[in-house]
């Protein structure tokens, strides 16, 4: 049999256009899987940046399973990893006529816990009819389903309290004490995926196999020869939050509940234990209440030195060593009640040392979120352990994304992982933006940092919106503005508004596609990772340039670290991050050649200082306009049903 190559697949009249109607060879496309294939040969890892369009996943995934070597592919979120399963890769998988074994594997908290779901059935405490009605509904799926995949249980709402009683964590899990440890899915799936040739597994979960194999804990993921990070943007922001080390009220109120089950199940006459319980109960609230109810994250020793803090602490680990102590009398009565003495000892030790130890090298920084308190501990500098930590697994790397440069220029993403030495290349996005898009940029709009600003930016999206007869994403740089901004704008326009927050993002998306005329108001998440083609979106709104809050402890500590590394910190390292940013928020308008729309930038910042021009030039070639005539007019010559 002919040995298959790269160019056999992509070709005009090669084994994709066999399967797919009205195949459009892409140049792009095939140089992308081309240089993957080297690399992959030549064992030499590289980042390459591939313009929206390109078709990445399908330039990645090709090479790598004409390898045949062993891949693990991560990308960015699970829903990513089902769209590659079910989608990308049986294409792939039927062009080449590979037999290669492949499977997705994600972290513990999307797989069924049968003990879990045992004890939560023998001990309905806390439930309502509804949770019930639930519970009942996973106990006939659990009989049937073949990976207790949770995302397979779509009759039950995303936010069901059910979800976390169904499931395990890396403290509560027994591990190979548990009496269901030969039907685990958990373990079933690491198993499965050992054995695969090609896993498709998420960030999150990458990050913590890092983590668990320095520890000497045990791995997660098989070793690979060939690791492929898509989305590979999100990986300094999630590095930075899987090297730090994190503490909070959450856990300690879930270790009360967990050592109130165990107390029931294996010992039942521990006498002193409620008291004791209900008392550190109140010491974590009262911890909690010293901040008020605003969400915020604040430096550690400012707290410490100017808040109640200081004696709330203190008094509460007070009631936590009463409770450790009662544990450890207990210690051999039964396998739950080990684990929470285990656990509420880490726990204690954590605190105690956070309390104490000073570290240059890490920041100690505080968050409030809702009715949780945080006690976090950051690297400033993540690019030294990610290294080493990436390193363990002695695998061809390549990092992939719509925005990972800056005109071209990779150093800013490369010097925060520590890749300054790899090879880069950039592939243009395959869109006609000099046809397709216009980019519009009011300067006669305040400045975001005035008064004015507020009123003026809503004024002029209502007019854009009538342009446009809605099909429009309105993208904000913060939920502050999201929630201000949505109050007004879902009363004061005639077209259906979509907000973040009302429904699981998947949902709100579907919604949004099959409504006419939809806005959808968003942040955050939606500004990547959302494939909307055609004319349900044709406007993109952003309300300003998505610096990060200068009040930001995690954004401070690593600016002082950059200043005195010698860099520019606005120049070097927040412009940069904010360019980024922009062309991912930028990159949701065009999803298809055939699309047409505008892209909005209510800053007028990005034209009038300096700090623009990199800004401009890191984002897709668009013509730009200052006249509000011209997306009028825009609009006016749209191709109507296009």
């Amino acid at each position: 049999m002919k040995t298959k190559k790269v160019s056999d697949v992509f070709a005009s009249g090669g084994l994709l256009a066999d399967l797919i109607e009205d195949y459009q060879y892409r140049h792009e496309q095939e140089a992308m899987a081309q240089r993957v294939a080297l690399a992959i040969a030549s064992g030499q890892s590289f980042i390459c940046e591939a313009g929206t369009g390109t078709g990445k996943t399908v330039a990645y995934l090709v090479p790598a399973l004409l390898s045949k070597q062993k891949v693990i592919v991560s990308t960015g979120t699970r829903h990513l990893q089902d769209q590659l399963f079910q989608k990308d890769l049986p294409l792939i998988l039927a062009a080449l006529d590979s037999p290669a074994t492949t499977m997705v594997l994600k972290g513990r908290a999307n797989y069924l816990c049968l003990q879990h779901m045992e004890m939560a059935v023998h001990d309905p405490k806390d439930l309502n009819q509804q949770h019930i009605s639930d519970l009942q509904e996973v106990v006939q799926w659990s009989a049937s389903t073949k990976t207790g995949d949770i995302n397979e249980l779509s009759m039950i709402a995303e936010n069901s309290m059910i979800r976390a009683r169904i499931t395990s964590t890396t403290e509560n899990c027994l591990g190979q004490s548990c009496p269901r440890i030969e039907d685990c899915f958990v373990f079933k799936n690491r198993k499965a995926a050992l054995e695969s040739d090609l896993v498709i597994t998420n960030h999150h979960l990458l990050l913590s196999d890092m983590g668990l194999r320095e520890q000497g804990f045990g791995e997660v993921l098989p070793l690979a020869d060939v690791i492929i990070f898509d989305e590979a943007h999100q990986l300094p922001e999630l590095a930075s939050t899987y090297f730090s080390q994190t503490m909070n009220s959450r856990q300690l109120l879930a270790l009360i509940a967990d050592i109130k089950t165990a107390d029931h199940k294996e010992a039942g006459d521990i006498q002193e234990l409620a008291g004791a319980l209900a008392k550190f109960e109140k010491t974590i609230r009262d911890v909690r209440l010293v901040f008020g109810q605003q969400d915020q994250r604040l430096n550690w020793r400012e707290v410490w030195e100017n808040s109640l803090l200081s004696t709330a602490l203190p008094t509460m680990l007070s009631a936590y060593q009463t409770i450790i102590d009662i544990l450890e009398i207990a210690c051999g009565r039964g396998k739950l009640l080990d684990n929470c003495w285990q656990r509420a000892k880490a726990h204690y030790n954590y605190i105690d040392a956070y309390i104490e130890t000073e570290n240059e090298d890490a920041l100690r920084w505080v968050e409030i979120r809702g009715a949780y308190l945080y006690l976090n501990q950051t690297p400033v500098d993540i690019s030294e352990t990610f290294q080493q930590r990436l390193s363990e697994y002695n695998a061809t790397c390549v990092f992939t994304s719509a925005s990972l440069a800056i005109n071209n220029d990779f150093n800013y993403y490369s010097r925060q992982l520590g890749l300054e030495a790899y090879q880069t290349e950039v592939w243009d996005s395959v869109f006609d933006y000099k046809t397709q898009t216009c980019l519009y940029i009011p300067l006669d709009l305040p400045e975001p940092n005035q008064v004015e600003f507020f009123d003026a930016f809503i004024e002029r999206t209502i007019k854009l919106l009538s342009y446009s007869e809605g099909h429009a994403f309105v993208l904000f740089t913060s939920h502050q503005a999201l929630s201000k901004s949505s109050a007004i704008l879902s009363k004061a326009i005639n077209y259906p508004v979509f907000i973040q927050g009302q429904a699981p993002r998947s949902e709100l998306l579907n919604q949004f596609r099959n409504t006419k005329h939809a806005v959808l108001l968003g942040t955050g998440s939606f500004w990547e990772g959302v494939d909307v083609k055609g004319k349900a979106l044709s406007l993109v709104v952003i309300d300003k340039l998505p610096f990060a809050s200068p009040d930001d402890p995690v954004l401070q500590a690593r600016l002082n670290h950059f200043s005195k590394q010698g860099g520019h910190p606005f120049m070097d390292y927040q412009v940069p991050q904010a360019a980024i940013s922009l062309k991912q928020g930028v990159g949701r308008l065009i999803r298809d050649v055939r699309d047409r729309g505008v892209c909005v930038i209510c800053d007028r910042r990005v034209i009038q200082k300096a700090y623009g021009k990199p800004i401009i030039a890191a984002l897709p070639p668009m013509p730009i306009t200052h006249d509000l005539a011209d997306v009028r007019d825009f609009f006016n010559e749209s191709v109507p049903g296009v």
